[in-house]
């Protein structure tokens, strides 16, 4: 079996998830240092293990800015995620 040369598709690789202050997800290699913006949160280990996480926990894709806005506009409120 060869190494996939991403980082990003190592089935096999180590990963955490991130999120950024917009409520947005990001499945991240452990190997990897954190981008400015991102901070750590949920599980560190197996890429389905992080997939799921994020599957669970990231219901609503606006970004909280928008999220805010239609809360203005007195929009119904869709599920918050894990923050």
């Amino acid at each position: 079996m060869t190494m996939p040369t991403n980082p990003f598709e190592n089935e096999d690789g180590a990963y955490r998830v991130l999120i950024n202050d917009e409520g947005q997800y990001s499945l991240w290699p452990q190997e990897l240092k954190t981008p400015a913006g991102w901070r750590q949160v949920g599980p560190e280990g197996k890429r389905q293990e992080c997939l799921d996480f994020i599957d669970a926990n990231w219901t609503d894709m606006r970004p909280n800015s928008l999220r805010a806005l239609d809360r203005q506009k007195g929009e119904p409120a869709r599920d918050e995620p894990v923050q």
